[in-house]
């Protein structure tokens, strides 16, 4: 039975299209960890780092910083296999804090919008994105009070 399959940092940097000092990059930050060592002393990677270089890949896009990447991976980190119902909720966290983001930047643009066309952006909104948008300002305007 032959195990799992290992990379070099090559190999998982073209699977992963980033480049091989990213990966070094993101080792040296403890964001990605080498499953094991060759008899040649190359650091070898599994399936697993490939996922975890591409939900930083996506988190980068994102906009979220390393610090919050390396929060989220540790999150991740802890959900199992069995727990899927935890990783979808911490996908949902990661969405709502990049939305809550989204709006903090669109409420200068909002609040200078004249009430007419207030009116029209939020009929144009599906009725599910206005309450949304609307609740994520409510939020926003709590937070700010505290």
């Amino acid at each position: 039975m032959n195990g799992p399959r290992l990379y070099r940092i090559g190999e998982l940097a073209d699977l992963a299209g980033v480049s091989p000092r990213t990966i070094d990059y993101y080792t040296g930050l403890g964001l990605l960890a080498p499953a094991k060592r060759s008899t040649g002393n190359y650091r070898l990677y599994d399936d697993e780092t490939l996922s975890r270089i591409r939900r930083i890949e996506i988190l980068k896009a994102q906009k979220f910083s390393l610090e919050e990447i390396q929060e989220q991976l540790s999150s991740w980190d802890r959900v199992t296999h069995d727990q899927e119902i935890s990783r979808k909720l911490t996908e949902l966290q990661s969405h709502l804090t990049q939305l809550e983001r989204e709006v903090k930047e669109l409420e200068p643009v909002l609040d200078q919008l004249k009430p007419q066309q207030a009116k029209r952006l939020f009929r144009a909104l599906t009725p599910q994105t206005a309450a949304c948008v609307e609740a994520l300002l409510l939020l926003l305007s709590k937070s700010n009070l505290m």
